[in-house]
């Protein structure tokens, strides 16, 4: 366990919003190995930005909820070379396990800094596969998994947005083509189409609509139904010069 020691106060960080931004997970065995006092930093950081904590017997040493997507993270907070074989075994199990894993390793002395990327070759890592971020004391370490779990849930939640929005932009131009095909039939309009559209459906639909449906339908008159069906089903009438 890591000796007692003094934590400075833990602050909002600049992406604090009201509500919950996710839910972080932290394994119970990590938990044990660490002092008293920095589990309750943690714990006042993350309540202080909005987010949840569990406890939960899990592999990684934490894994975060935001916006939807997980990532992983792997927090060695007393590096030793002793411990390097255990440290990168466990990271290799679980590199293949999440799409988002991150090792963050407290690395204050510059032996330790030494051992640590004599250790990174050593054990055959692969850049980038995950990614290592070197911190220089816990509060510094923890607070940029905080911040990375987080950039990754907005990044997620941007996407979403950007994919409804690509979505809405698509049936908006799908709706605006339905519209123009439609009142291409003389004497049918704008409210005609959008009518046609909620009660009966797509254009394929229409073809296949009988006048009697049309009007139990829909508000059209006789005329314009009438119309509709001649339109589709009457090659004197569709083949003629009646398109606008």
């Amino acid at each position: 366990m890591n000796s007692a020691r003094g934590y400075r106060e833990s602050t909002p960080s600049s992406f604090s919003n009201s509500g919950c931004n996710g839910v972080c997970i932290m394994s119970t065995t990590w938990k044990d190995g660490q002092h008293p006092s920095f589990i309750n930093f943690i714990s006042s950081f993350l309540d202080a930005n909005s987010y949840r904590l569990n406890f939960v017997p899990i592999s990684p040493d934490f894994i975060f909820n935001c916006g939807g997507l997980s990532v992983a993270f792997i927090f060695v907070t007393n590096w030793g070379f002793e411990h390097a074989a255990s440290i990168f075994s466990k990271i290799q199990k679980l590199r293949g396990q999440f799409a988002h894993f991150y090792v963050v390793v407290t690395l204050p002395t510059k032996e330790q800094n030494d051992s640590f990327i004599r250790s990174y070759f050593k054990y055959g890592m692969e850049f980038g596969r995950p990614t290592f971020i070197p911190v220089q004391d816990l509060e510094m370490g923890f607070e940029k998994i905080v911040k990375v779990a987080h950039a990754r849930g907005v990044c997620k939640r941007q996407d979403g947005i950007a994919k409804l929005s690509a979505e809405r932009e698509k049936s908006v131009k799908a709706m605006d083509i339905y519209v123009k095909v439609v009142t291409s039939i003389p004497g049918i309009h704008n409210h005609d189409a959008n009518a046609l559209n909620q009660a009966i459906g797509s254009i394929e639909a229409i073809a296949k609509a009988s006048k009697e449906h049309i009007l139990e339908n829909t508000d059209l008159s006789t005329e314009k139904a009438e119309t509709i069906t001649r339109f589709f089903r009457d090659p004197k009438y569709y083949l003629g010069p009646k398109i606008r």
